[in-house]
């Protein structure tokens, strides 16, 4: 089973990110336009995301109370026309999150400048764990430092969380 660390934070916007990671020649890898339809299930995390023209079902669990954001994941990638056609006969959709992600690489890790539609501004960071914690740790508190994030306030909760939240 996949894992990784993460983290995200709130922006105002990408402008001084985006400087940073050029400053340091960290280049945009692509475009993603997504969309997450999170469904209601009993435990853990279940969404199928749409980006650009495939069809991802991600169900991850995470424990948001803990120090360091770990996530356990599973990718099943689907080839049917439209994935949520099917899933949604049996299985209660929770919430719909449009976003237009902007992905860097970086030694093992992911770095999303994410806009997300009814949310704002945001980046995350998910450094996948290949050579043990201690490796994915060391990755990730260094682009925690480069991209100066210690100070900012971190967001433990996912865009679905926070899109429900906004709508109560």
């Amino acid at each position: 089973m996949p894992k990784n660390l993460e983290i995200k934070v709130k922006l105002n916007s990408h402008k001084g990110i985006k400087k940073i990671l050029d400053e340091n020649k960290i280049k945009m890898n692509e475009l993603l336009i997504q969309k997450d339809i999170y469904y209601k299930v009993d435990r853990g995390i279940l969404k199928l995301r749409v980006e650009n023209n495939s069809q991802t079902l991600i169900f991850y669990d995470r424990n948001e109370k803990s120090k360091k954001r770990w996530s356990n994941y599973y990718l099943l990638d689907l080839s049917s026309v439209d994935a949520n056609t099917y899933l949604k006969r049996f299985l209660d959709t929770m919430v719909v999150v449009k976003k237009k992600r902007e992905l860097f690489l970086y030694k093992g890790t992911r770095i999303h400048l994410d806009y997300v539609q009814g949310l704002g501004y945001f980046l995350e960071l998910e450094t996948r764990v290949t050579n043990g914690l201690k490796d994915a740790e060391k990755r990730f508190n260094f682009l925690l430092d480069l991209l100066n994030l210690k100070s900012k306030k971190e967001i433990r909760a996912s865009y679905k969380d926070l899109l429900i939240a906004k709508k109560k």
